[in-house]
């Protein structure tokens, strides 16, 4: 191999930001987001309409016609008029923990959450990464939100290094 070549392969490295595959070292598996997105395109909870839940009571699929930017992510909504609301009270919109699940929050352990599995209480959105946790909490939420009180802020505190 050409010297000019070899170089040329190892800048492109560098600058991709591929270390890890480039040198064949394990990838880290811990997760840096304080808020769950698509880690290539940066579209939070998977796409769907946040504001859905309130508006529709169900998970409906926001469009990339209608995005909004926040928080570090790309959030899509099925019209304007629930863009506008999502950017008027995101603070109520948003789902509670940054989409991650309550239940496991509770465990200590920040995994995400699947969009379709959420309840709203008190006016607010939660999301879980499992049905069993969904029924779970709505069976008990001041149990869980209890303990996820003591453990999220060491986790959110993980999640943002």
């Amino acid at each position: 191999m050409r010297p000019g070549i070899a170089l040329i392969g190892l800048l492109a490295c560098m600058l991709a930001g591929f270390w890890t595959a480039c040198l064949g070292l394990p990838a880290q598996a811990a997760t840096t987001e304080r808020i769950v997105v698509n880690r290539f395109s940066g579209v939070a909870i998977e796409g769907f309409d946040p504001v859905a839940y309130f508006v529709d009571g169900t998970a409906v699929q926001g469009t990339a016609e209608f995005e909004a930017n926040l928080w570090g992510a790309v959030w899509r909504f099925r019209n304007e008029g629930n863009r506008a609301s999502f950017l008027a009270h995101p603070e109520i919109y948003g789902p509670q923990f940054g989409g991650y699940d309550p239940a496991d929050i509770g465990r200590g352990v920040a995994v995400a959450a699947n969009p379709r599995f959420f309840v709203i209480l008190a006016q607010r959105l939660y999301l879980f990464s499992r049905e069993a946790n969904r029924d779970a909490f709505a069976a008990d939420p001041e149990r869980f939100l209890d303990e996820v009180g003591k453990r999220w802020p060491a986790l959110q505190e993980q999640l943002s290094q």
